[in-house]
């Protein structure tokens, strides 16, 4: 067993997505922020950058469901080997082209969020420990674990390896938080897994690499953020990390859950990419959708960039236990307002 390169530095301190069918171009973006120093609770928000629809369905699992860490779909892809798993809590996911979990949280506060990194390497086949695709990543650790410490030693035990279709990978790396405001950072590099683990870690982008990454962020002075300091303003991932570290920097205690989501929206909606704002080598990016997990409460809020409405749902108001249903609800429906917890649908069967 391999454990995990942890690195916890002092300062301050990214979605990428499952590449099924699209092509992996080292510009792709999204962007995460966790509000973890407020005094009101645990919020994290999160952008979706795609030049097409992901196919993103809001989709609640029970307890209970039996997973295999080696299949795609119907297809296997790790044949030696494949970790399975039973489902130890229930949790509210974004899932993307019906295949894995991009962003979600379980009921017991636990939140991770896929971005995309083109360093990453998940490293050769270890046909010694048991396989999770990286489809399934985040929906393995929803699964079985509660907080962030337990996230990190449950990886100690499995091998991530690449998903490939249509002759595409998922170049991805993941922020992990949890109730109480610890956050991890987890990347492969040159085949070993790196994790920058500390409440400090509140901002994720996508290349270069998380230590770079803050290195460049140590270039700049945000300590006493003004309307006169000069601020990066492109859409790449460098530009969006400084931007982000400088607005959360200044953000006003929330009274409420309402003015604590509506900050943190106005945090990643300040870094998401216009339509039509190009992108070098991949042409037009634009975030598809943007998303807050209240962590403390267990509520889920959904914005689609094309529809004028921000929806959320309620994990708390739905049936978890072993053997009730799995429920979705397609968001790309501009009727949709407010809590929509009532409107998710049974699914004869889960999706993955």
């Amino acid at each position: 067993m391999r454990p995990l390169k942890v690195l916890t530095p002092t300062f301050l301190l990214a979605l990428g997505v499952l590449s099924v069918g699209l092509d992996c171009s080292p510009s792709q973006a999204c962007t995460r922020f966790l509000w973890n120093n407020n005094k009101l609770g645990v919020f994290v928000a999160r952008t979706m950058d795609w030049p097409e629809s992901t196919q993103p369905v809001l989709t609640v699992f029970p307890r209970g469901l039996a997973r295999d860490g080696g299949k795609v779909g119907p297809e296997i892809i790790v044949k030696d080997n494949p970790a399975r798993w039973t489902s130890k809590y229930g949790s509210l996911v974004t899932t993307i082209y019906g295949i894995g979990t991009i962003d979600g949280l379980n009921e017991k506060g636990l939140g991770i969020h896929m971005l995309y990194l083109n360093a990453t390497d998940f490293g050769p086949r270890d046909i010694s420990r048991p396989a999770v695709h990286a489809g399934l990543w985040a929906q393995y650790l929803l699964d079985n674990t509660s907080t962030v410490d337990e996230a990190l030693k449950a990886l100690e035990a499995i091998q991530i390896v690449m998903v490939e279709a249509h002759g595409h990978k998922a170049n991805i790396h993941m922020a992990i938080e949890d109730v109480t405001g610890d956050s991890a950072i987890v990347e492969y590099i040159g085949g070993k897994p790196v994790v920058h683990h500390g409440r400090q870690f509140q901002i994720m982008t996508n290349d270069p690499t998380y230590d770079q990454q803050l290195e460049l962020l140590k270039q700049h002075d945000f300590s006493h953020p003004s309307s006169d300091t000069p601020l990066p303003g492109n859409v790449r991932a460098t530009d969006r990390f400084q931007r982000v570290a400088y607005y959360a920097a200044i953000l006003p205690d929330p009274k409420n859950e309402r003015e604590a989501v509506a900050s943190s929206l106005a945090i990643v909606r300040n870094v998401s990419v216009p339509f039509g704002a190009p992108y070098k080598g991949f042409g037009i990016y634009n975030t598809e959708y943007r998303t807050v997990s209240n962590l403390t409460q267990q509520r889920y809020y959904f914005e689609l960039t094309t529809s004028p409405n921000v929806i959320w749902a309620d994990l708390n108001k739905f049936d978890l236990a072993p053997g009730s249903p799995v429920r979705s609800l397609n968001p790309d429906n501009i009727d949709l307002s407010g809590d929509v917890s009532d409107k998710f649908q049974k699914l004869e069967r889960s999706p993955f």
